[in-house]
C-alpha cells in the first residue's frame, strides 16, 4: 500500500503568514491620524521582512512555514511570560518597603491573586536582582539565601519572613 505524502508548503502563503503577524492597522486608529499612512507603511516593511525571513527559515531547514510560524510564535509567548515574572517579582521582592498591592498585580497581568503569590520564584527573584544590581527590599521565603563564608559555614546574611 502506497503512502500518500502532502507537502503543505505548497498550500501555505508566506505572505499571508507575514500579514497575520504584522496586520495593518484599521482606520482611526491612529493617533494623530495623519501617521496612519506611516503606520501602513511600517506594517508592510514589518510584513516584507517577516516574509522574507520565514522564506529562507523555511527553505534552510526544509520546514512548514506555518509550522515554523507557530514555534515561533510560542516562542515569543515563553518569552513573555518569562518577562511577567520577572515584573512580578520586582513589584513584589524590590519595589521598596512597601511591595505592590497582589490584587493591583493581579489585575495588570490578568492573574488571579493566588497566582500572583505562585507565579514567581527564586530564580526569577535572582534574575531581577542581576537585571537592576541590587537585593531585594524584603526577604521573603521566595528570596535566595545569601550565604558568607567567613567563618568557613555558610550563615544566611538575611532571615526569611513568610508574607
Amino acid at each position: 500500500m502506497d503512502e500518500i505524502f502532502c507537502d503543505h508548503r505548497n498550500m501555505v502563503s508566506i505572505s499571508d503568514i507575514a500579514a497575520i503577524r504584522f496586520p495593518l492597522p484599521p482606520p482611526g486608529s491612529v493617533t494623530p491620524p495623519d501617521l496612519y499612512f506611516d503606520a501602513c507603511e511600517q506594517a508592510e516593511h514589518l510584513r516584507t521582512e517577516e516574509a522574507d525571513r520565514l522564506e529562507a527559515a523555511s527553505e534552510a531547514l526544509d520546514a512548514d512555514p506555518l509550522l515554523l510560524a507557530l514555534e515561533d510564535a510560542r516562542a515569543r509567548k515563553a518569552a513573555a511570560d518569562a518577562e511577567i515574572r520577572r515584573l512580578l517579582a520586582y513589584g513584589r521582592e524590590f519595589h521598596g518597603a512597601r511591595p505592590y498591592r497582589l490584587e493591583s498585580l493581579a489585575q495588570a497581568s490578568g492573574m488571579t491573586v493566588s497566582g500572583i503569590r505562585t507565579a514567581y520564584g527564586t530564580g526569577e527573584i535572582e534574575e531581577v536582582e542581576h537585571a537592576v544590581r541590587r537585593e531585594p527590599n524584603r526577604h521573603t521565603a521566595k528570596s535566595p539565601i545569601k550565604e558568607t563564608m567567613a567563618d568557613g559555614q555558610g550563615t544566611s546574611s538575611a532571615p526569611s519572613v513568610r508574607n
